[in-house]
């Protein structure tokens, strides 16, 4: 979706059903060919393209510098989704950085 809206196209986002890809060797074929095909839309942008307006799912008009920032502060509301579930069935979430915050603070004391 991100990716077509940089390129000013409007949104053909099909939603994220099994009919995409079903079990997880089609999920992450799926999520493999996605990240391919978005990375070689955005590492074609130049900067005035980043500088044009495209338009949001929901109509907005906004630079494309910005469509790219909410994609990114999407990602992040997805990862903190992640997390909290990860938290509430009793699995540890992996660190983003190398290090837990635990590893952090006690390597900072």
């Amino acid at each position: 979706m991100f990716a077509e809206n940089v390129q000013l196209r409007l949104s053909r986002y099909p939603g994220h059903g099994r009919d995409l890809a079903a079990g997880y060797d089609e999920v992450m074929n799926f999520l493999a060919r996605m990240h391919e095909e978005s990375l070689a839309i955005f590492s074609n942008l130049t900067d005035d393209d980043l500088q044009k307006h495209c338009v949001t799912p929901d109509g907005t008009s906004i630079t494309v510098w910005k469509w790219l920032r909410a994609m990114i502060e999407h990602e992040i509301h997805h990862r903190g989704q992640l997390y909290v579930y990860l938290s509430m069935i009793g699995v540890a979430a992996p660190p983003l950085y190398g290090l837990t915050s635990e590893e952090v603070r006690a390597k900072s004391l």
